[in-house]
């Protein structure tokens, strides 16, 4: 049965509230294509096949299954000796003194590229995840590295604080987070690892060594981006603010009108990324402002209908591009304007429960919309893409290892789902990011040598020999790593 008017417009009005803006889907219900369900979450980081640890036991060794860990995707896995779940800085240091070579740590396991795999041991701070302190005089906060960002946010709300900013996804551990550059938006704000002021490393051999803003502050520069190459980090020093609200607004433009305000939408907003919707024609604006009242107005996410509906329009009619985008912009109210309002961490981080694989490089910002226009090129060329590509700014930093180190940047990410081709991520969506100067993301996927990399951060050398002063015998590496700085495996 054709649905009423005012309950098609409703649905699509839910859609926009979900925050990630892909107003296409519910409109799309209106046609028919009612959408299943969404897939279960998945289960916690580390609970494979012989990889879940008991609270009260510090290491678990794996069983015989090949993948005793598996990477959120699926497409990173091993079966390490060892898996480790050390409750204090001694259980650590009894871990570290027992292990050969090959000690990786885990966290959520959100990253696509090759930094955990080991056959060796694996380490997950889980059991090291307790907000320590706040100091409301300093406006710091300090944590064990292990906690997960939607614990930390939940925990500094209660004691009237929050972090800056946020990426969009809060599951990572704040050690994992900070050690591959993790970031939200904002064209006045960093990415995570920039609010670290103080950070403690166990090194390899057991010696815990600390470092701040005032005390080794070379140390700091390498720490705060390591890819968990010079030790594991047990403790953080993080900046802090006043708890705040966040007003969310969500609303929909042609492609061109988009990529022709986007860089006015980012001096005018605290927050501003959008989402083009490939072969729709549009794309979708997230823009959050301080709210200084404190009345809450948020729906349920729907983003994983909306993703069942576009991936529903490429399967019905990737053979015929134009009518896949007649029926897309036929479908699409692209009137509606949807709003939220609620504490920062609430909108600021979403669920994401559907699986995919992706590839994120941060391009200087004043090539960020050329770039962004030969991405979109390029997706519109295939028939097989459907979900969508998310566009960010974030301020530069100083931390040696960072996409983002002195120079302001616009981070551009594109995906393929779970179970589908992504190496053209890599092969086809690469040589563009890379043609407009991209650094990329140490935990998404690409394709650059270690004389790459070299070319692309001023301070590579210099990371290089305090990894090898911390760690000469290279016992923090595992072969992607040793790859990726050009060491003999």
């Amino acid at each position: 049965m054709k649905k009423s008017t005012s309950a098609h417009r409703d649905e699509r009005r839910a859609v926009l509230k979900a925050g990630t803006g892909m107003a296409v889907g519910a409109a799309l219900t209106g046609l028919g294509l009612d959408a299943a369900a969404a897939p279960a979450a998945d289960a916690p980081a580390g609970a494979g096949a012989g990889g879940s640890a008991s609270a009260d036991r510090a290491i678990t060794v794996a069983a015989d299954a090949r993948d005793a860990w598996s990477n959120w995707s699926g497409i990173q896995f091993c079966s390490p000796q060892v898996m480790a779940t050390p409750g204090s800085e001694t259980e650590l240091a009894d871990v570290l003194a027992d292990a050969g070579g090959g000690i990786r740590c885990v966290g959520a396991g959100h990253s696509f590229t090759g930094l955990v795999p080991t056959d060796a041991t694996l380490i997950s701070l889980d059991r090291l995840s307790k907000l320590q302190s706040v100091s409301a005089t300093a406006q710091t906060a300090t944590i064990q590295a292990g906690i997960r960002l939607a614990a930390l946010s939940r925990q500094l709300d209660i004691q009237g604080c929050a972090l800056r900013n946020l990426p969009d996804i809060d599951t990572q551990s704040y050690a994992g987070a900070i050690a591959t550059g993790t970031h939200g938006t904002g064209k006045a704000l960093p990415a995570l690892h920039a609010d670290t002021v103080g950070l403690r490393i166990m090194t390899s051999t057991g010696q815990p060594i600390e470092c701040s803003e005032t005390d080794q502050p070379d140390l700091l520069a390498a720490a705060r981006v390591s890819l968990g190459c010079l030790g594991v980090v047990t403790q953080a020093t993080v900046r802090v603010v006043p708890a705040y609200n966040l007003h969310r607004r969500v609303y929909l433009l042609p492609v061109q009108d988009m990529l022709d305000q986007a860089p006015a939408l980012a001096d005018k907003h605290r927050n501003f990324e959008f989402y083009y919707l490939p072969h729709t024609g549009f794309a979708a604006s997230i823009v959050h402002d301080v709210y200084e009242g404190d009345d809450v107005a948020q729906s349920p996410s729907a983003a994983e209908d909306v993703l069942t509906d576009l991936r529903r329009l490429r399967d019905w009619f990737s053979w015929f591009p134009s009518l896949r985008r007649m029926v897309a912009g036929w479908a699409i109210d692209a009137d509606q304007t949807e709003e939220a309002r609620n504490r920062s961490w609430k909108l600021l981080s979403t669920q994401r429960p559907t699986k995919f694989n992706e590839s994120e490089f941060h391009v200087p910002q004043a090539l960020g919309i050329a770039c962004v226009r030969e991405v979109i090129a390029a997706l519109e060329q295939r028939a097989d893409t459907y979900f969508p590509m998310e566009l960010r700014f974030v301020k530069a930093d100083d931390a040696w290892l960072s996409p983002f180190y002195q120079r302001d940047s616009c981070s551009i990410a594109v995906h393929a789902a779970q179970g589908e081709p992504y190496d053209y991520l890599v092969s086809q969506i690469g040589p563009i990011f890379r043609k407009h100067e991209g650094r990329p993301h140490w935990g998404k996927l690409h394709d650059l040598s270690a004389s790459d990399l070299a070319g692309l951060y001023p301070r590579w050398k210099d990371f290089l020999s305090v990894r090898e002063q911390l760690d000469p015998q290279g016992r923090m590496l595992n072969p992607y790593t040793r790859r990726l700085f050009g060491l003999a495996t």
